[in-house]
């Protein structure tokens, strides 16, 4: 399985529970799609938010987040990790 950090912008004021909640949704539609969703990370000021997952194709991640109703706007591969 491949790694992917993808991210979003234009999400400001964000709360902690707006996020979890967004990753819950994530989370429950995940397994049809073949991805696991680890973690995410948001910045209420700037707006972004940031979601580390590994999954099948930066496809496969995208269908999970557009289905929950918020489309990534960047999807990078993380190939290596320490």
């Amino acid at each position: 399985m491949a790694r992917f950090m993808d991210v979003h912008h234009d999400m400001q004021g964000i709360t902690a529970e707006q996020l979890h909640q967004a990753h819950q949704a994530d989370l429950a539609v995940e397994g049809e799609e073949g991805v696991h969703f680890e973690s995410a990370w948001a910045d209420p000021e700037s707006g972004t938010v940031y979601c580390l997952s590994e999954g099948p194709s930066a496809e496969a991640v995208q269908r999970v987040h557009e289905r929950t109703g918020h489309k990534a706007a960047e999807i990078h591969p993380v190939p290596l990790s320490v």
